[in-house]
């Protein structure tokens, strides 16, 4: 038997795309952090959420959780960005 599962759209409320916020790319909701950012710290530099929220105080776990599901519903997308713009998030982390 062939069970056909519909793909339901998740509500993400940390995650909003602005157009005035970077250029249009997914953002946590409050912030300027994009998507691809949580992306690059969490599973690019290893940091733990947790180590992420510290890093970033204005950050919190259900916002990192929620950025990091988004992510992977929408890993394509997310990942050409992060292609983009990874050089700058690598001059970014070393000059912190």
């Amino acid at each position: 038997m062939t069970r056909i599962t519909k793909k339901t759209k998740i509500k993400h409320p940390y995650v909003v795309s602005l157009k005035t916020h970077c250029g249009g790319s997914p953002i946590i909701r409050g912030t300027k952090f994009p998507v691809r950012s949580v992306v690059y710290y969490v599973l690019k530099q290893g940091m733990t959420p947790e180590e992420l929220v510290c890093e970033f105080s204005h950050l919190s776990l259900p916002q990192i959780y929620d950025a990091l599901s988004y992510y992977y519903e929408n890993r394509k997308a997310i990942d050409e960005e992060l292609a983009v713009h990874e050089e700058d998030l690598r001059k970014k982390t070393a000059i912190e």
